[in-house]
């Protein structure tokens, strides 16, 4: 049986935590800039690399902000490098701040 996995956004931290088995394995910090969110810093503890919470942190925060109609901004490598391998969910980048973040 597998870990169970969850991405929560905790607003009063700015930042979404993926959380294996209930304890928080990693986050991905955001700070408002005008209507959007800009995702600043994305880490996973050492314990934990190699599975694939990054990408299961960020997929779960963009589909959050997809569903909340809120916008991202990508400062974050890690985030901006994962919406760059995945143009279905660039959408949730502003169309005018597309190109700033090397986005198509």
């Amino acid at each position: 049986m597998g870990a169970d996995v969850t991405v929560r956004d905790e607003r009063s931290k700015h930042r979404f935590e993926v959380l294996v088995d209930g304890t928080v394995a990693g986050f991905t910090r955001y700070k408002q800039e005008g209507d959007a969110l800009a995702f600043v810093h994305t880490e996973v503890d050492d314990a934990y690399a190699g599975r694939g919470l990054g990408s299961r942190l960020v997929s779960g925060a963009m589909a959050e902000m997809r569903e909340r109609g809120v916008g991202v901004l990508p400062y974050c490598p890690f985030v901006r490098s994962y919406l760059q391998q995945h143009p279905e969910l660039q959408d949730v980048v502003p169309v005018g701040e597309r190109a700033r973040f090397d986005l198509g």
